[in-house]
């Protein structure tokens, strides 16, 4: 596996693509991709469905720090865009991290979410295949296992009752990747990600809300009784099992990538305050259509085939992801003064 890895890792001209390069996880990868010497080219559509445009650009210039990299404006459903891609650039392999995310978005446009993700994955993977490419890492999601009873959730499991749209969407997705690399014997890394959080973690998210509601005294929703819980995982952490993934898979593999420690949402609330300082305004709200109960990762082949192991606990990424925001605001307020 080390010399895959090295073949993958140091490519010469060779470039990897990474889609969704402007948002909170693909800018997290390309930077960790260039800093350890690879070449990137990224691909992204700025889509504002979840948030503006500039606050993508804004992760784009944190990439643009730690080295250059091309980002071509592009929806993965464009087939004659990404045939173009592969024809202009030498691509060794793919970190494809293109998406629509969140359960809520999909239960109200849940078309635009099977076409993103199923879609513009089966053309990305088509256009791939046909220039060559033969390495992929593909981002899933722990909604997957959608109304399985059972818990921690394993890579073996059925994954046959998504509870909203967007699960489908990445439950179809799935299959898609799994039917190609049979046919065209490609290595391909399915990546079952868990409540991903940290600085540069979109704004509609649980975590950024509520951070920023509390820190500015007003209200935050608590959706059910508090007892939901998720394994909440730190950015840093789900890097370095991407990254790990694309220099390992052989053949098509899935894989959890998981924070080994299950939060309710009480006790979430409990330590974000602490982190900021203030207490919080809880509004109860009923549970909402599409949201599970439970998230838990079961981490075994992870640590066995990729060596991942999360190091971040909640507190330590709680207390980064509120430094980052504090910088943030202040580089706003300093930049509106001006």
């Amino acid at each position: 596996m080390a010399c895959n890895a090295a073949r993958w890792r140091y490519a010469g001209h060779m470039a990897i693509l990474v889609t969704g390069v402007a948002g909170f996880i693909g800018s997290a990868c390309a930077s960790a991709l260039l800093r350890r010497g690879d070449a990137v080219v990224g691909l992204d559509s700025y889509d504002e469905l979840l948030y503006n445009r500039a606050l993508k650009e804004q992760n784009l210039s944190w990439v643009r720090r730690h080295g250059d990299v091309e980002c071509l404006e592009m929806d993965v459903c464009d087939a004659e865009g990404l045939t173009s891609l592969f024809k202009r650039h030498a691509i060794s392999g793919v970190v494809h991290l293109a998406a629509l995310a969140g359960v809520r978005s999909s239960i109200q446009v849940p078309h635009r979410y099977y076409d993103t993700n199923i879609t513009g994955t089966a053309r990305l993977l088509a256009a791939a295949t046909a220039a060559g490419v033969q390495r992929f890492a593909i981002a899933s999601s722990s909604s997957v296992y959608g109304g399985n009873k059972k818990v921690p959730f394993a890579e073996t499991d059925v994954v046959a009752e998504p509870i909203s749209p967007y699960a489908a969407s990445k439950a179809g997705m799935e299959l898609v990747v799994r039917s190609h690399a049979s046919m065209y014997a490609t290595n391909a890394a399915l990546l079952r990600f868990f409540t991903v959080y940290g600085p540069r973690q979109r704004p509609d998210m649980a975590i950024h809300k509520f951070m920023r509601r509390i820190a500015a005294g007003e209200p935050i929703e608590m959706f059910g009784d508090g007892s939901s819980a998720r394994d909440y995982t730190f950015i840093d952490d789900i890097v370095a099992g991407v990254l790990a993934a694309f220099d390992r898979v052989e053949g098509c593999r899935t894989y959890n990538l998981g924070g080994d420690h299950v939060v309710t949402l009480r006790e979430l609330i409990e330590c974000i305050e602490a982190v900021v300082g203030r207490p919080a305004q809880v509004l109860r709200r009923e549970m909402q259509p599409g949201d599970m109960l439970v998230t838990m990762a079961e981490l075994q082949r992870s640590r066995a085939e990729l060596d991942y192991c999360p190091q971040t606990q909640l507190v330590t990424g709680l207390e980064r992801m509120w430094e980052w925001m504090r910088d943030e605001a202040q580089e706003t307020r300093y930049k509106q003064a001006g």
